[in-house]
């Protein structure tokens, strides 16, 4: 998979425009200034920096991603295992759910998601 490791503050930009797209660049600017205090520079900063990434495109005053919100989540996710729990999922798995607890629902969504996904 592509690295499309994203810092806080491009993440929260890129969140908007998954939401949003395909936005005029003019409403993205709103957007943001209303979600994130941002000024319109600010704004355009972004859309430039990503587009020059790759991780947009900035047709026509028509912003769109390039990436996919689940190939960012899915790196970022690999990431934190594979560097954090030396790329063991249970050991991740184990750390997360510590304080917390699932409710049935939950539970049986995950067992649902695991056995679609298991080897025979």
């Amino acid at each position: 998979m592509e690295q499309v490791k994203l810092c806080a503050s491009d993440y929260r930009f890129m969140t908007i425009v998954w939401e949003s797209e395909p936005v005029q660049s003019g409403e993205l600017v709103k957007l943001c200034n209303e979600k994130l205090g941002w000024k319109k520079s600010t704004t355009y900063t972004m859309v430039k920096k990503l587009a020059q990434k790759g991780y947009l495109a900035n047709e026509n005053s028509i912003v769109r991603a390039l990436i996919p919100k689940a190939d960012v989540l899915s790196y970022e996710s690999e990431y934190v295992v594979d560097n954090a729990f030396s790329g063991s999922l249970p050991a991740f798995v184990a750390s997360f759910m510590r304080d917390r607890t699932l409710t049935k629902s939950e539970a049986e969504e995950i067992r649902r998601l695991i056995d679609s996904i298991t080897e025979d």
